[in-house]
């Protein structure tokens, strides 16, 4: 009875020390190599990482050392007060240190997880189908290498900065694995109007030259006429003008001098349209462009060097640089331009119009938008008279021309962005695939150009049956040899088999 009093007074006293000692746990340190030291605790659950170390200080000289796993976890003794616990892989391990009476000195369990204290562990616990690398530069986080994904980019960024707390600057330089394509469909529309209105009046005076009275008097806008002179007398020839409006011409005897005019009236309305769609593709982050035009040569004088010729593009032109984003949408930087040569400055050498827009833009695939509408508008009226007669009322009209003219350009583009994929090769028709040239039978007597459907599948590779072995004497064909093993039989049966194959695919096929 004694006995079991005693034995309980001593679990009563241990469980008193117990509690005394349970509110100093031990916490896991910021880094794998760092380590702490601990006072002795039982019945404590200690989170350790890989590649963790913790320092205990016992109360008194230890004798025996038991670890439950050591695959988890392991021990180094430093002396005999003291030792070390090292986490090895993840799991869970019992450590308990005795004294040389039996005592228990110090006992625990250990859980090892992985080694969170690192990003780029964290990054590829989380998310294992991406390959990122962290370096850290003076509080800068620098993520590289490929995710699956666009939206894995963002994620990972927010992963990093939760797990730094926001202690550092995260930069991102991440690229999807496969990485995505933008096609860009722009329609570029152009109305150009143009209205020429003109009135000119022309006359040329001459005296006869008889008498003491002779002269001349002229005015006129073109050559409107001819003067010969012969033993019947003057004539005149009218000429007609080169733009070929409408003139009408007349000769009359006024105060003893032969008077010839010309009236030239002409209106011309001109419309044109021009409309191109060109299609482009890029990968994100690329730029593509495209030029539907020419280039035209201009002369560069190097000085005493002699000149050199250099070429200047024009017509119509795209350039666009896409960028796909985490959530789909897709962030274009897009530059169209227009331009035509322009020869009214110059005959010899044209000055290049352009009409040109760039801008940033951020959209869905498949949505559109209008990046230029310019309407331009430019109006001339050009008069032609003599001072003062030509400010007379009705007879003012005869000494002066008018020339009126106006110009209606009107450019819109339209912008269209896709995200595409690449197809399959076989997948792919073409208007001249299954096209053929008609033979003189249909040609003549069914009158077809051609023969076939457009857009059939295109003939495909396959293999040519082989030629039956001949004898060299005669030039006969030898019959096969009856003595073929079975199993030459079945690859000369699967060959034939394979080579009569009716859907033989891409390359050839043995």
């Amino acid at each position: 009875m004694k006995r079991t009093h005693m034995s309980l007074r001593l679990a009563a006293v241990a469980i008193c020390a117990l509690a005394s000692t349970s509110g100093t746990a031990l916490l896991p340190v910021s880094t794998a190599s760092a380590a702490s030291s601990t006072n002795p605790t039982q019945g404590k659950l200690i989170i350790m990482s890989v590649g963790e170390s913790r320092v205990v200080d016992l109360p008194a000289k230890m004798s025996d050392v038991i670890i439950a796993d050591p695959q988890v976890a392991d021990v180094h003794v430093r002396s005999q007060n003291q030792l070390y616990i090292l986490a090895k892989r993840p799991g869970e391990t019992d450590v308990t240190v005795t004294s040389s009476g039996g005592k228990v000195l110090y006992s625990t369990s250990i859980r090892v997880g992985n080694n969170l204290t690192s990003i780029d562990q964290m990054l590829k616990l989380a998310m294992p189908d991406s390959d990122i690398i962290v370096s850290k530069m003076n509080g800068l986080l620098l993520l590289t290498g490929t995710v699956k994904a666009p939206e894995d980019a963002a994620e990972a960024e927010r992963l990093v900065q939760a797990f730094t707390q926001n202690n550092g600057t995260v930069v991102s330089r991440l690229r999807t694995a496969t990485p995505l394509q933008v096609n860009l469909q722009v329609k570029i529309s152009e109305v150009s109007r143009n209205l020429i209105h003109q009135v000119g009046t022309n006359f040329q005076g001459l005296g006869r030259g008889v008498g003491s009275f002779t002269g001349y008097v002229g005015r006129s806008t073109r050559n409107f006429i001819t003067t010969e002179n012969s033993a019947l007398g003057r004539t005149y020839v009218f000429n007609q003008p080169a733009d070929s409006r409408n003139t009408l011409g007349f000769v009359a005897d006024l105060f003893g001098m032969d008077i010839a005019g010309a009236l030239d009236l002409a209106e011309t309305t001109g419309l044109a349209t021009t409309l191109a769609q060109p299609n482009l593709t890029s990968l994100s982050g690329e730029t593509a462009s495209f030029l539907a035009g020419g280039e035209y040569p201009y002369t560069i004088s190097n000085g005493t060097q002699g000149n050199s010729i250099e070429f200047k593009q024009y017509g119509v032109q795209l350039a666009f640089t896409p960028t796909v984003l985490s959530d789909g949408r897709i962030s274009l930087r897009v530059r169209p331009s227009v331009s035509s040569l322009d020869f009214a400055i110059n005959a010899e050498v044209p000055a290049l119009r352009t009409r040109s827009a760039e801008t940033t833009v951020e959209l869905g695939s498949g949505q559109a938008f209008m990046i230029a509408g310019l309407l331009s508008n430019s109006t001339a009226n050009n008069i032609d008279k003599v001072p003062g007669i030509g400010n007379i009322p009705i007879l003012g009209s005869l000494f002066k021309s008018r020339r009126f003219q106006r110009d209606e350009t009107e450019l819109v583009i339209v912008v269209t962005p896709y995200l595409v994929k690449p197809v399959n090769a076989s997948d792919v028709r073409l208007p001249t695939d299954g096209f053929r040239n008609a033979n003189e039978f249909q040609g003549i007597l069914m009158q077809r150009g051609s023969e076939g459907v457009s857009g059939e599948r295109a003939p495909m590779p396959s293999v040519a049956p082989s030629a039956a072995p001949t004898d060299p004497a005669t030039g006969q064909p030898v019959a096969p040899q009856a003595s073929a093993t079975p199993e030459h039989k079945n690859r000369k049966t699967k060959r034939t088999a394979t080579a009569s194959a009716a859907n033989v695919g891409p390359g050839f096929t043995f």
